[in-house]
């Protein structure tokens, strides 16, 4: 039997992604887990910020993002900059992180995550409680400490998921795209 229940936000898992951010000044990272890709051609990633956040002036002032992949060992790091306020610290700082610069000057890169990918806002759109951000994806940056003949090994990211206010590391590998078909 099926139980009903109330909207929510049942779409699981989703990534837990560290969003850095720039406007002149300092930086900061917010971490989202409303955050995917939107479209393929050109590439566009979604985000979800509420307005009262202090990253949602910054990107909407910019202009720009970047979306910064965490590893599943950085998980006290990721969500430490889902409970402090950028108000009030400096989150690079706090969690350890070297801020790079990134190519397209949209926001300094997050060193320590192995894969970052620069972005520039084209839209955003009111939806309630989160406005969603869409951004062009500029560039991808990713650590070739983490390359096997020259393809990201994304096991070796060692990526995680987000779910129902828990964080888990991604398991197994279950198939390929298309193989179904073969």
């Amino acid at each position: 039997m099926k139980v009903t229940r109330q909207p929510g936000t049942w779409l699981y898992p989703v990534p837990p992604v560290l969003v850095s951010c720039q406007n002149g000044g300092s930086a900061n990272i917010i971490t989202l887990a409303w955050a995917g890709v939107a479209c393929s051609d050109p590439v566009i990633i979604s985000l979800g910020i509420r307005p009262e956040r202090y990253s949602y002036a910054i990107i909407k002032e910019s202009g720009g993002f970047v979306v910064n992949m965490p590893m599943a060992s950085q998980v006290a790091m990721v969500d430490t900059c889902g409970t402090l306020s950028g108000r009030d610290h400096d989150k690079f700082a706090v969690c350890g992180f070297t801020a790079l610069p990134g190519k397209f000057g949209t926001a300094p890169l997050i060193a320590e995550c192995p894969v970052n990918i620069e972005c520039s806002v084209t839209e955003i759109i009111s939806l309630g409680s989160h406005h969603l951000f869409l951004g062009k994806v500029l560039g991808i940056q990713y650590d070739e400490t983490y390359a096997v003949n020259g393809r990201l090994d994304l096991p070796a990211t060692d990526p995680m998921i987000y779910g129902f206010g828990n964080y888990y590391r991604l398991g197994e590998l279950l198939g390929r795209h298309g193989e179904s078909r073969r």
